[in-house]
């Protein structure tokens, strides 16, 4: 009950069109209910020129109806059902269309909202979220789940609203008019409901089941997609066709269990349906006969039960749809409750140009409880201006030293110091537009170069951003691209080379001109020429700003003020190229093999 409280609680922003929306679809069941009503006078009065007869104990003003419809000639009434036939079912269609265009506005409008909020909390969680879930995976969410929560409001909801009153329509004129005989439609409605109730228990499980199998389709697509060089490079492709053909038939295989237990509800429908139609017909069968029902009061109560079954039977559909929408709405609220790891202090002030310097105190890292720290007690006071350079071997805790900087986690234990106070005092936003970054992961965006390099700074001149290019040595090739700055670069920078892509990034870092630098392998995919006229432009671009340069190759290190060496989580050694190759067996170790394989 929660969980479906939850997926209405989507509908909250819109109830004003559910409230139109719930007027339309009851006209339009109660124009149902007419349709089938004006039987009664019809076959009774206007055809078989008899009475109408009801052998029940009918409410004041249906007996004053009743009189008054006995007491108008026959062709009179004949000719107003004529005149009536058309305009009615115009009005009746104009309400249909209407209940079914408002209830898929607001399917539409709850849905917009679904994705937009995934999409927002998505930007608002921490990375250690990210590192704990599959790129696809969360793409499923925002796309098959969020399907899953539109048919459960257009579809389910609006087939809730409109069969429901159609059953209890149908039902207050068997009742009204059949009396004691139409319990037998009452007897048999749990034996509908039982085994629909425990099909779609048994289904919210498979749903719940079949979505994960899509986000694992999902997640499979992405990975191949992006890494489809890779997979040329290694002829993978029938290893991954493989892959993707067994993800394939399992979802498949679900799919068919959901449609199996599906499709069980109608012929159960129907079974119940056509059993209590037989006993209504050997009831009814007697009382038509001895004259106490009139023939159209007959055909009244059996199209009001026969007409029983194909709300019992959109109403079991839509208890299907329902559980899987539940199923989806799990899964998305999932990401919706999902805790910000790393967020501002309510009223947290703006943090402003550093002026002394940043302080690592005792800083204790690790990405999981049950993992091991990455970093260990890690203890460094860097002033303002300084360039840092952090080395060390692969996994010795470099990036991740590098991503707590900017508060992309935040330490398990320790503190980050700004000018004396800790960096979770200030506003995130404010700390990040302090800092510029080029990873070791370039990170593009399918758009155009002028898009890519002025990301973070959309009110940037064209005169800036060639100008932060020129720097990067990014320029020239620019220029010689099809449309030149306005060139899209396809996803993840798809038509760039690898050295084409890095000194994109780097002119972005260039252009936003921050305080503070974070440079993580930021010349590893550069030939020997670019490589050199980026360090130039880098060493210009770092003068007077603090500096953290992470590299493998020591070449791009040497003029730094200190050099870092990490092993294992730990500072192993602090000073100087020069004092570093005499006194730190490690760092020596690390260019040797650099400059004397």
């Amino acid at each position: 009950m929660q969980n479906y409280l939850k997926l209405l609680r989507f509908l909250k922003p819109h109830l004003w069109l559910f409230a139109i929306a719930f007027v339309a679809t009851s006209i339009a069941a109660v124009l149902n209910g007419v349709t089938l009503l004006s039987i009664l006078p019809l076959v009774d009065i206007a055809f078989t020129h008899q009475k109408i007869v009801i052998p029940t104990t009918l409410p004041p003003f249906v007996n004053a109806l009743v009189d008054k419809l006995n007491n108008i000639d026959p062709t009179v009434l004949f000719n107003i059902m004529v005149i009536s036939v058309v305009p009615f079912f115009v009005l009746k269609g104009v309400f249909f269309w209407l209940q079914g265009y408002l209830m898929n506005s607001l399917s539409y409008r709850a849905v917009r909202g679904v994705r937009r909020k995934l999409f927002e909390k998505l930007q608002e969680l921490s990375l250690d979220f990210y590192s704990q879930r599959r790129t696809g995976e969360l793409m499923s969410r925002i796309t098959n789940d969020v399907g899953c929560i539109n048919n459960a409001i257009s579809f389910a909801f609006r087939d809730l609203i409109h069969e429901s009153l159609r059953l209890i329509i149908y039902l207050v004129f068997a009742f009204t008019i059949g009396g004691k005989v139409a319990l037998v439609t009452v007897i048999f409605l749990p034996l509908i409901v039982f085994p629909i109730s425990r099909i779609g228990k048994k289904l919210k499980k498979i749903s719940t089941q079949t979505q994960e199998k899509m986000a694992d389709i999902t997640s499979l697509l992405s990975e191949t997609i992006s890494g489809v060089r890779i997979v040329k490079a290694f002829s993978m492709e029938n290893y991954e066709m493989n892959r993707f053909r067994v993800q394939d038939e399992r979802y498949f295989r679900y799919l068919m269990k959901a449609t199996k237990r599906m499709l069980m509800s109608s012929p159960i429908s129907e079974l119940a349906g056509a059993i209590a139609t037989t006993l209504i017909m050997v009831i009814w069968g007697k009382e038509l006969i001895e004259g106490n029902i009139s023939f159209g009061g007959f055909g009244v109560v059996m199209a009001s039960l026969m007409s029983l079954m194909q709300p019992l039977k959109k109403l079991t559909e839509v208890h299907f749809i329902t559980q899987q929408g539940l199923a989806a709405n799990k899964r998305i609220y999932e990401i919706l409750d999902a805790e910000v790891s790393v967020k501002d202090f309510p009223g947290a002030p703006n943090l402003g140009l550093l002026t002394k310097g940043i302080v690592f105190e005792n800083i204790w890292f690790r990405y999981e409880e049950s993992s091991d720290y990455v970093l260990k007690g890690l203890e460094l006071e860097v002033k303002k201006g300084e360039l840092i350079a952090i080395v060390g071997p692969s996994g010795a805790g470099k990036t991740t030293l590098a991503n707590l900087i900017p508060r992309f986690y935040d330490p398990s234990k320790g503190k980050i110091i700004f000018d004396g106070r800790d960096v979770k005092e200030f506003n995130l936003k404010s700390l990040r537009s302090l800092i510029g970054m080029v990873t070791q992961e370039m990170i593009l965006f399918n758009d155009t170069i002028k898009a890519n390099i002025a990301y973070g700074n959309q009110d940037t001149s064209q005169e800036e951003i060639q100008d932060a290019a020129r720097k990067a040595s990014a320029h020239d090739f620019i220029m010689n691209l099809p449309q030149k700055y306005e060139t899209v670069i396809g996803d993840r920078g798809f038509r760039l080379s690898g050295g084409e892509k890095q000194r994109v990034a780097i002119a972005r870092a260039i252009l936003k001109d921050a305080p503070i630098l974070i440079l993580d392998e930021a010349t590893s995919n550069l030939d020997s020429a670019s490589e050199q006229l980026v360090k130039e432009a880098l060493y210009v671009l770092m003068q007077g700003k603090t500096s953290f340069v992470i590299a493998h190759r020591l070449s791009t290190v040497q003029k730094a003020d200190r050099i870092i060496v990490l092993d294992k989580g730990n500072i192993v050694g602090m000073g100087t190229h020069s004092s570093l190759i005499e006194t730190n067996p490690l760092y020596k170790n690390l260019y040797d093999l650099q400059f004397n394989a």
